[in-house]
């Protein structure tokens, strides 16, 4: 059963740009530069004819224009229990309407719903529990400041994930243009 999900691949000049705040979070696995993504939607564990079957219809995505993203800062996931040190993704209308037409495909082939809200962001760091709220309130306050960073996506890929803690390295299954 592979481990799936979608999401956007960054360019690896915004990758070394993120890879600057690496580091400082007693309780961090950071993610490796390579394994920067934004993700769209996380399917988790799939039977093979439900990923094939995923690959398929996502080839359907209608076509549209390259999408342009800004990242604009740095956040956590987690409140009280922070788990992830992440980029925040600029709100962004053409990004959600992307988001929601994937999860239409997906859902009509049998995905099951994607229970969490949509909140896109590039994960830079997952946290154990030896990440307190104040280690990472600190390293919020005094990490260099971010100036925003944009990209062009041109299109939406399939990514498997290892079974393992922390998931990658992540393999690129399939892309899908969207011109």
């Amino acid at each position: 059963m592979p481990r799936l999900f979608t999401g956007l691949d960054i360019p690896p000049e915004i990758g070394a740009a993120l890879a600057r705040f690496r580091g400082g979070i007693p309780g961090a696995r950071w993610v490796e530069p390579a394994d920067y993504h934004l993700t769209l939607r996380f399917f988790g564990d799939v039977p093979d004819d439900l990923a094939a079957d995923l690959c398929q219809a996502l080839a359907e995505i209608r076509a549209r224009e390259p999408l342009p993203i800004t990242l604009d800062g740095l956040a956590s996931f987690g409140g009280d229990r922070p788990r992830a040190l992440l980029a925040r993704v600029a709100g962004n209308p053409l990004l959600n309407d992307l988001q929601a037409e994937q999860e239409r495909i997906c859902r009509r082939v049998g995905a099951e719903p994607e229970r969490r809200k949509f909140t896109p962001h590039v994960t830079l760091a997952r946290l154990r529990r030896d990440a307190t709220p104040e280690a990472v309130a600190m390293y919020l306050s005094q990490a260099e400041r971010f100036e925003p960073l944009r990209f062009i996506a041109t299109r939406v890929a399939l990514f498997s994930a290892r079974v393992s803690v922390g998931g990658g390295p992540y393999v690129m299954e399939a892309a899908f243009p969207f011109a």
